[in-house]
């Protein structure tokens, strides 16, 4: 599978596109903590509860990760 880089994106390596599976690895270019939630480079709107807001408006639900008991 290739994955093309933001079309708006200039950084080397590229950041992940909106679709890619490592998305929240993009680079951070707003950060609101006072808000709670962060723009990175590829349009996604990241929130301190980990959920998502994708550019093309879709939602990903909070996806905290748990610990083995």
């Amino acid at each position: 599978m290739t994955v093309q880089p933001s079309p708006d994106c200039t950084h080397q390596p590229p950041c992940p596109t909106p679709d890619a599976l490592d998305r929240e690895a993009a680079r951070t270019v707003a950060n609101h903590p006072e808000q709670g939630w962060s723009l990175l480079c590829n349009g996604i709107v990241v929130f301190e509860d980990t959920g998502e807001l994708l550019p093309d408006g879709r939602v990903i639900a909070p996806h905290r990760p748990t610990t083995a008991a």
